[in-house]
């Protein structure tokens, strides 16, 4: 693969009362530009939980960079068409499982799987954790020697209400199963409700920003730390900045950031996410350490769809995304490819970008031989939807099985021989 830095892609969820959309969404940036982003798969989710809640909101995008795995992080919970126990219920006693979905590529998706940080690797409630009221908001920071030279693993943080507040706890993990995960301890802890950190690092400083939902009324808020070790106990942080975003709001408030630096500037982007509905909104700065970093985006380019939810962007090479961009595929070029004596191993298909695309096919042929081929590697391929038993759409139905709901095909007839 081409190293070449070049692109972004940007994992999210969307706003919906009135429907489902807490699934995961990505959007690609428009070329190498930073403010300019184009949905991917025709605007239609890519993965859809099927376990627990069936909401999948608040979603990360990491990569191992030892291993070249790309995990997909999110919130196990749905508000829209769920439970609806409320804000109260949902966060004491309710789910501290991360869903997690892996790949290779970026391209095609594992099956969803869980993750609980209440759990340690035999099950049994992790050795020194408190009792969490629920998982929200995880991200990560891969750090490279964190089990010793070359020995790298994840220190993943997240919110859960412990005792009368929400606080950032954090643990490990190399791949986001259960067998490597360790709970770690309190990473935050400010005596009111803190929630949605996001981090980056910058020449060997530590930046996070956070949402306080308490007294304080500091909003989004700014922190730096100097120390190597910035998870442990001992680090020593400085608060920068405070209300960040805050001119955003209009009545409303702003959480779920996530930061990302520019290629090859000394610029970087936060996201904020003003709710309940808008949805992200930019800030910018070009010194992190300044006494006032961030500020709103004064561009008329800026373009992401509305509702663009809490999610998290991951800076690509220019190989990652020409392969994001060739598999977005739209339709077949032709659907029905009549009568053939051989099936074809791969077809065409148009590309929402423009052009087309060679992908393979798996075939199912019926005894009277009419053949269903479902394209293979295209974005759509994913499992980004669900059904129970008898067909139910219910979160709470028996039997759920993913499926794509947006998988590509087509048909033929085999002639006989």
């Amino acid at each position: 693969m081409t190293e070449e830095p070049y692109g972004y892609l940007m994992v999210h969820f969307l706003e919906d009362p009135d429907g489902y959309a807490e699934k995961i969404y990505l959007d690609l940036s428009d070329g190498d530009d930073p403010e300019r982003w184009i949905p991917l798969n025709g605007g239609e989710p890519v993965l859809a939980s099927h376990l627990g809640t069936t909401g999948a909101r608040d979603p990360h995008l990491t990569v191992n960079p030892q291993t070249g795995t790309y995990y997909i992080l999110a919130t196990d919970l749905r508000v829209f068409g769920g439970d609806e126990a409320g804000w109260g219920a949902w966060s004491r006693g309710y789910s501290t499982r991360m869903n997690v979905w892996e790949s290779r590529d970026l391209v095609t998706w594992s099956p969803l799987r869980q993750l609980d940080v209440a759990l340690g690797p035999d099950g049994r409630p992790a050795p020194g954790a408190p009792e969490m009221g629920m998982m929200w908001a995880a991200e990560t920071t891969f750090v490279e020697d964190f089990h010793g030279e070359g020995r790298g693993a994840f220190v993943v943080y997240w919110t859960s209400t412990v005792g009368d507040h929400q606080v950032i706890l954090w643990g490990s993990t190399t791949d986001f199963t259960q067998a490597t995960f360790r709970y770690g301890g309190v990473l935050l802890d400010q005596g009111e409700d803190t929630i949605d950190t996001t981090m980056i690092r910058h020449a060997g400083r530590t930046y996070r920003v956070t949402k306080s939902n308490g007294a304080t009324a500091r909003g989004l808020f700014m922190e730096v730390t100097d120390a190597e070790r910035w998870w442990e106990p001992g680090a020593a942080w400085r608060e920068v900045q405070t209300r960040i975003g805050q001119g955003y709001a209009a009545g409303h408030g702003v959480e779920g950031p996530t930061m990302f630096r520019a290629h090859g500037e000394d610029r970087w982007y936060l996201y904020v996410d003003v709710i309940p509905s808008v949805g992200y909104c930019p800030m910018v700065s070009t010194d992190l350490d300044a006494e006032t970093p961030w500020v709103p985006l004064a561009s008329e380019r800026f373009s992401l769809r509305p509702s663009t939810k809490h999610g998290g962007v991951l800076p690509l090479t220019r190989s990652r995304h020409d392969a994001l961009v060739a598999a977005d595929a739209r339709a077949p070029v032709v659907a029905d490819l009549g009568g053939v004596a051989d099936l074809p191993d791969a077809v065409e298909a148009i590309l929402h970008g423009g052009g087309t695309a060679s992908f393979p096919v798996a075939w199912e042929v019926a005894e009277d031989g009419v053949a269903v081929g479902t394209l293979r590697g295209t974005l759509g391929a994913n499992l980004n939807a669900w059904a129970g038993e008898g067909g139910s759409t219910a979160w709470d139905a028996p039997g759920k099985v993913p499926f794509s709901a947006t998988a590509l095909r087509v048909t033929a007839t085999v002639a006989p021989r």
